[in-house]
């Protein structure tokens, strides 16, 4: 029996819904059979978070990108999203390179669905580049590949958590395929036969093609162990004989819950967030420095109000973003980012802000300013109007926001390129779009009280 579709759960504490290190992977992609190559532990690791990062810049989109869209992140971060100290970095530089040319067939577990697409390549195109002395990786994938990861149907929420702490490529490709049947009411996967199992859970072309009891013994009994210990699920072998021989396997999948995640380890961080950090102008490595001196959670929180505030066209510029930000941590407590008029956080002697208030600048609000929850639901609703405006529309208040962001000194390549791809509703232009058009749209005060939307 096939699984009706399922929703989000709410955020992890600490994190907004487009932050989460979650991908809602498409049933379609839940099993990858190599075709052409042996596809590794890491590969696989790197493609699913470049999948992660990939849906969350898509979801941030208003429509889907032109063909010729490149996604993008530092090297670095997509390798400790997959639990990476940075050591694998030379093994990620080739076999990303391989990925364009390596074919795989994707496949549903669902009963009868069978293979989806046959000999897709993993992606379409791959580059990597040397700025400021750190390595970032571009990518694209098939179009029938984006169109799935960015509106699935169904889906299996993968954990990018819990991959990091799995070792092995058998454990990787079992708790994807029995995550998805985490809330299957009859608590077990599809029954299939024993190549087909062997096919999935192998990193080889044409799969491992040994005895189904060395398989089991060399392969299937650690993975168990293995997702039985490091994730939520509690997982079990179903073997169904035709006489005394083996013919058909499947599991029987339970959600337990768990205690927290072993101390030993490692903590992943987000190549989401170090692209907004990169946005904002604060590198990866001092990224890296506050993330280990402050925490995830905290450096989060604190991106969000630097976000607001170099968004805000009331203040003055942020000229340290970096320095600003470290302030804000060191302050620590919840206060927003200051409103007009009131003094700057003291990070160093250096001036964190440059040029004057406009005129009209005590006279307009923060974008942070007023009741947490009601602002948050403002700025949503501001930017779901944005997002419904016609192309051509829209793209005027992109380039009165790039103006701006030009005259503050804020207008980096990294912006600029983004901008150029289509992608204008994420990070830092995002949020002044938002900001200029719901200024220009409703006044001064659209972020102090409540705003009837035009399309009501």
């Amino acid at each position: 029996m096939d699984i009706p579709d399922v929703a989000l759960p709410p955020a992890a504490p600490g994190r907004t819904g487009g932050e989460q290190r979650e991908l809602r992977k498409p049933h379609e992609m839940i099993v990858m059979v190599p075709r052409s190559a042996r596809v590794t532990l890491t590969a696989r690791r790197i493609y699913t978070v470049l999948l992660q990062v990939s849906q969350a810049r898509l979801g941030a989109m208003p429509s889907m990108p032109l063909a010729d869209f490149l996604f993008e992140a530092p090297l670095a971060a997509v390798l400790r999203t997959t639990g990476s100290d940075g050591t694998d970095r030379t093994a990620a530089k080739r076999y990303l390179g391989e990925m364009r040319s390596l074919e795989v067939d994707w496949e549903s577990t669902a009963p009868g669905d069978g293979v989806k697409w046959r000999g897709f390549s993993m992606l379409s195109e791959v580059a990597l580049e040397v700025r400021r002395g750190e390595t970032w990786v571009s990518w694209s994938f098939p179009p029938s590949i984006m169109s799935a990861l960015r509106e699935p149907a169904r889906w299996a929420r993968i954990d990018l958590d819990v991959l990091a702490r799995l070792s092995t490529y058998a454990a990787i490709a079992l708790y994807e395929i029995c995550v998805r049947y985490r809330d299957n009411p009859g608590g077990v996967t599809s029954r299939k036969p024993v190549s087909w199992w062997t096919d999935a859970l192998s990193n080889m072309p044409g799969g491992d093609r040994r005895e189904w009891r060395k398989f089991k013994n060399e392969r299937i009994k650690e993975a168990v162990a293995e997702i039985n210990q490091e994730t939520d699920l509690e997982i079990e072998l179903i073997e169904h004989r035709q006489g005394r021989v083996v013919d058909e396997v499947q599991f029987a999948v339970r959600r337990r819950p768990r205690s927290g995640a072993p101390t030993s380890a490692p903590q992943p961080v987000d190549a989401n967030l170090v692209m907004r950090a990169e946005t904002l102008g604060v590198r990866e490595i001092k990224l890296d420095g506050l993330i280990k001196e402050f925490g995830d959670v905290a450096v989060r929180a604190k991106l969000d109000m630097l976000e607001r505030r170099a968004a805000n066209t009331s203040l003055r510029a942020v000229d340290n973003a970096y320095s600003y930000l470290r302030s804000l941590l060191r302050q620590g407590g919840a206060s927003d980012a200051p409103e007009a008029g009131e003094a700057e956080p003291a990070a160093s002697p250096a001036s964190l802000v440059s040029d004057a208030l406009p005129p009209a600048a005590a006279a307009m609000p923060t974008i942070g300013k007023g009741d947490d929850a009601a602002t948050g639901e403002r700025i949503r609703a501001m930017r779901r109007e944005v997002e419904a405006l016609d192309s051509t529309v829209r793209q005027h208040w992109v380039e009165l926001a790039l103006q701006s962001l030009a005259a503050r000194g804020l207008l980096t390549a990294v912006i600029s390129r983004r901008a150029a791809q289509g992608d204008v509703m994420h990070g830092l232009l995002g949020s002044v779009v938002v900001q200029t058009y719901a200024t220009a749209t409703y006044g001064a005060d659209w972020n102090a009280t409540p705003v009837l939307s035009q399309a009501a």
